[in-house]
């Protein structure tokens, strides 16, 4: 998530080496991009465990944001990188046929999980003595009338508790291509467009609706629209002529600030919620003005001053980035929708058995360990599935060239 405003170039020929090269050595991959990925995908994991003890020691302990906002950074950082290398070498056509791509890859992938969701679910309320799963996962609305339910999801308005990222992610590249070309055009051009219609959105309320009730979505596209296309400038600046120079040094100096105040105020919040003596500082003028839906201003400059902070802390050449635990969070944060969705089963999963076995901090660190390895394992085998792919083709290639000699 630093990455952008450090302002180093993320170059990838998107080739895998060879069967003797190291993954994580891959021409110019950052690595600090999948790293911070991987994390968000843990603690949004952990934080949809309810009641979770390690809640504690996420993002949004110590910082008005959370790892919603690394997520959606990252994802416009990503695109911007993947697709802007696409547009420059093959056209804005190709591009764009390689974004709605991965939004058909994305869409399937919210459909398919939340069948499993509800499957689930489902599952649990006939056979566990806890009558409010359906209700409490909000899936109760699929029961009472499963013919609107279902044209309700495929349109994206049916959004069950912990279904409604992707649905963010999915809108969010779709609107991708006409980013990308006003990217092309001046790289400070979209963030120009998104920020007016970020600042309209708040001072209108515009925001469409979901089933059912006609609420509004829990993630305002038109609001984190902005956060996305501040991601994509950044990611897609190496290929931009344009250059948009920062006075890095105080910049650094003012974020780290900002940063600190930040995690002051909010440990203090973090301490009064468990011990109510405690004063929380400036609880009750800011709390009101963190709205997580609409993305609301303060956590946007919380979430920024963060990563311009993290950038000055973590170059890209850290050594710190090729340790073996830090490889295990990069290959979570290297294969994030699979990761991801698994996450959301295993936090339903957790939330089960904290209902229907026992509620207390052993076995809220029991699900949270266990999740997270699961989560390592299936990374772990996405890799070597992909590796051994490559080594494979690598070995045709080279079948192929020797038979034509």
């Amino acid at each position: 998530m630093s990455v952008a405003v450090a302002g180093h170039a993320h170059r990838n020929d998107g080739r895998d080496g060879g069967p003797h090269t190291d993954p994580h050595q891959r021409s110019g991959r950052d690595l600090r991009l999948d790293l911070f990925r991987g994390l968000s995908l843990f603690f949004i994991f952990i934080d949809h465990v309810p009641d979770n003890v390690l809640s504690y020691l996420t993002l949004q302990s110590f910082s008005f944001c959370d790892a919603a906002e690394v997520f959606i950074f990252i994802a416009g950082y990503a695109a911007a990188m993947v697709y802007g290398k696409a547009l420059q070498r093959q056209g804005s056509i190709i591009a764009t046929v390689q974004i709605y791509r991965r939004v058909w890859q994305l869409y399937v992938a919210h459909i398919f999980l939340f069948v499993i969701f509800a499957a689930l679910v489902f599952y649990a309320t006939l056979n566990v003595q806890y009558e409010n799963y359906n209700e409490d996962l909000g899936i109760d609305n699929f029961v009472d009338e499963p013919n609107i339910a279902i044209v309700k999801t495929l349109l994206l308005q049916y959004q069950p508790k912990y279904l409604d990222i992707l649905p963010l992610y999915v809108v969010l590249l779709g609107i991708f291509p006409l980013v990308l070309l006003l990217l092309r055009r001046h790289l400070a051009l979209p963030v120009m467009i998104s920020g007016i219609i970020y600042l309209l959105t708040l001072h209108f309320g515009w925001q469409p609706h979901s089933y059912p009730d006609d609420e509004a979505w829990y993630f305002n596209p038109l609001a984190w629209q902005f956060l996305f296309v501040i991601g994509a400038t950044a990611g897609y600046a190496p290929y931009s002529r344009q250059v948009l120079t920062m006075p890095t040094v105080w910049l650094a100096k003012l974020a780290i600030g900002i940063t600190v105040a930040v995690a002051i105020i909010r440990i203090s919040w973090t301490i009064h919620g468990a011990y109510e003596a405690f004063p929380g500082l400036l609880l009750q003028a800011l709390l009101p003005l963190l709205d997580k839906a609409n993305l609301a201003p303060l956590r946007l400059v919380s979430f920024l001053a963060l990563a311009v902070a993290a950038g000055h802390f973590m170059r890209r050449d850290n050594p710190l980035l090729h340790t073996p635990v830090a490889r295990l969070i990069i290959r979570c944060g290297q294969h994030s929708l699979h990761v991801f969705c698994l996450g959301v089963l295993l936090a339903v999963l957790g939330e089960i058995l904290l209902t229907s076995v026992r509620d207390d901090t052993v076995m809220q660190l029991a699900i949270s360990l266990a999740g997270i390895v699961l989560m390592i394992a299936i990374s772990g085998v996405l890799t070597w599935y992909k590796e051994g792919n490559a080594t494979r083709s690598d070995a045709v290639i080279v079948a192929d060239t020797n038979a034509a000699r």
